[in-house]
């Protein structure tokens, strides 16, 4: 009886550990900075003695890189290698690059490729324009899905139903042009449905306006391309041009995958 309450500590303390090198390896990558013991412990809570023996597990193994003037650490190489090894793996993305490579030709716009992550949307692929000066993207960055054309895109996909389990009213505001009730949540996606494409004017950053559709390959789906411009230098009537654009070669991103068996 023993034996069998220490194996299961000993696997109970195991899983306990990777679930908290995990939670602060999510730390890092939500967090540009460098961030000290003493910074970690105040996000996440865990004991120092715990921090200090992740840390220098993480660090001896390539994960976390440290500045030892100040004693401060961010993510490593490895995790890098890991997030490409994701992309490199999906054989939906070769098609997704020569997508985005022909709507930017089309547009002169900043393009976007990414996949719904529960109320988040992470970017798979970026191809910047000439135009971007106030756009910050990248691959890997995660964004609030309802503030967002993309996610809006993807969420338009669930039921209402769906989405009041995945949201909580008052929904985050970021702008004070950002939707912050189901009721117009919904409204929105209702919109996006009748004219084929998601929109949004600042609401996720004031200064810049999106569109995108749906990549129809996976019921629901889960990927969308977007554009992004400027909201000083592009009205309605463009952005209303560039959206037919950005449904059209989604359509017909999803024709491809299907046709190849992608899913």
């Amino acid at each position: 009886m023993t034996q069998g309450v220490e194996v299961q500590t000993s696997e109970s303390s195991g899983v306990k550990s990777a679930r908290r090198t995990v939670e602060l390896l999510e730390t890092f990558a939500a967090h540009d900075a460098w961030l000290s013991l003493s910074e970690l412990h105040a996000r996440t809570g865990f004991p120092r003695s715990s921090l200090h023996g992740l840390l220098r597990t993480l660090f001896d193994s390539g994960w976390l890189e440290a500045d030892p003037g100040t004693a401060r650490y961010r993510l490593g190489l490895r995790a890098l290698l890991c997030g490409t090894a994701y992309l490199d793996r999906d054989a939906a993305m070769p098609y997704a690059t020569e997508t985005l490579e022909k709507v930017r030709e089309r547009t002169g716009m900043t393009v976007h490729y990414a996949r719904r992550d529960g109320t988040e949307v992470v970017y798979l692929e970026t191809r910047e324009s000439g135009r971007s000066t106030h756009l910050v993207s990248r691959v890997g960055r995660k964004l609030p899905a309802h503030s967002t054309a993309l996610g809006k895109a993807l969420l338009a996909e669930l039921t209402q139903q769906e989405i009041a389990a995945l949201y909580r009213e008052p929904l985050r505001a970021f702008t004070p042009d950002t939707i912050t009730s189901l009721t117009a949540l919904n409204a929105d996606f209702e919109a996006a449905r009748s004219r084929g494409y998601a929109a949004e004017v600042g609401e996720g950053l004031t200064e810049v306006r999106c569109v995108a559709a749906v990549v129809p390959y996976r019921i629901p789906g889960t990927d969308a391309l977007s554009c992004s411009m400027p909201r000083d230098q592009v009205g309605d009537d463009e952005a209303h041009q560039v959206g037919l654009v950005v449904a059209e070669a989604a359509a017909d991103l999803g024709r491809r995958l299907r046709h190849a068996g992608i899913r």
